[in-house]
């Protein structure tokens, strides 16, 4: 063969190579599990398991390229409690995910939330299908719904507002469940469920929480390694602008869901801050954080480093 004819085929192994390098968006590792379930049979179960992790790691949520590793690591944990029908199931499903912090090898948690409204159809053997703008499943449309929360929450800590679409996409879904049976998507039915946490994440009122993720995490956490007393520094900036949101709008969802996925990342990174530091922050997570106040408080008592170091 001629050099020259071996040129279209080096082009053509090095574009499906190239191809090939990308990704979906999700890493998600899903269990099912059914602790109170006396069954010989778990085929149908472990047939879930295996069509809601191809359903979420296979389908392509955004218009982005990513890279494998770029994926973004999550986890749901559906606990199936009665099987109430032949394809009728009543649930629970944890969801969280997790953001590489640069120059480390920790992970930032994104979201840490357990929905307990989550009853469900399921056929085995049944394509799960899912569209948008005909929502007819409670199964994919929750599923739908907490990957394109996923998405938001991770978008928003690398660029400001830059989950914006896909908090618009996961409110376009819970506006077209209205009409589900199931539990979760309505106003009225909790002041804790799906519709307000995306109408939280819509509301201009929560706007500084959402733009304090990006300064919290790209500006602060990423740079940690760099020079953690400014780091820090801008981390406890960010942490403090919460007390406008929490003054608006007092032990609201959003506020809930952030301090869930942080109290503890918090906590690591102040307890061997200096004392002023300490002093300037704690009250203030006290105050917006009712829930951890305890563990905040225990900062103040930990003993500090030398020069406030990591």
């Amino acid at each position: 063969m001629k050099a020259e004819s071996k040129l279209p085929l080096l082009f053509i192994l090095l574009f499906f190579c190239v191809k090939n390098s990308f990704a979906q968006e999700l890493n998600c590792q899903v269990s099912v599990l059914t602790p109170q379930i006396q069954a010989s049979d778990k085929t149908i179960y472990e047939k879930l398991q295996t069509d809601l992790r191809e359903f979420l790691n296979n389908r392509k949520w955004t218009t982005d390229e990513f890279l494998n590793q770029e994926r973004i690591e999550c986890s749901m944990v559906i606990t199936i409690s009665e099987r109430i029908s032949t394809d009728e199931f009543s649930a629970s499903i944890q969801i969280s995910s997790r953001r590489p912090v640069y120059h480390s090898s920790y992970n930032s948690t994104m979201f840490n939330h357990q929905d307990k409204d989550f009853n469900f159809r399921y056929v085995q053997d049944q394509t799960i299908e899912f569209d948008e703008g005909n929502v007819r499943s409670n199964l994919t449309a929750v599923l739908a719904y907490y990957a394109y929360i996923i998405l938001g929450f991770d978008y928003d800590s690398f660029s400001p507002l830059g989950g914006s679409l896909y908090f618009s996409k996961a409110q376009d879904i819970a506006n077209n469940a209205q009409n589900l049976p199931e539990r979760g998507w309505k106003a009225f039915e909790s002041s804790r469920n799906r519709y307000w946490a995306v109408e939280n994440l819509q509301n201009v009122v929560f706007r500084p929480l959402r733009e304090a993720s990006y300064t919290y995490h790209r500006l602060g956490l990423d740079k940690f390694e760099e020079n953690f007393t400014d780091a820090r520094a801008v981390m406890t900036e960010s942490l403090k602008s919460l007390r406008k949101v929490y003054d608006d709008k007092p032990n609201s969802f959003l506020m809930q869901l952030f301090f869930t996925a942080k109290a503890d990342e918090i906590v690591n990174i102040y307890t061997p801050a200096t004392p002023s530091e300490k002093s300037d922050l704690v009250p203030i997570l006290s105050q917006i954080d009712p829930a951890n106040a305890l563990k905040y408080q225990g900062i103040l008592s930990a003993s500090t480093l030398p020069g406030g170091g990591k």
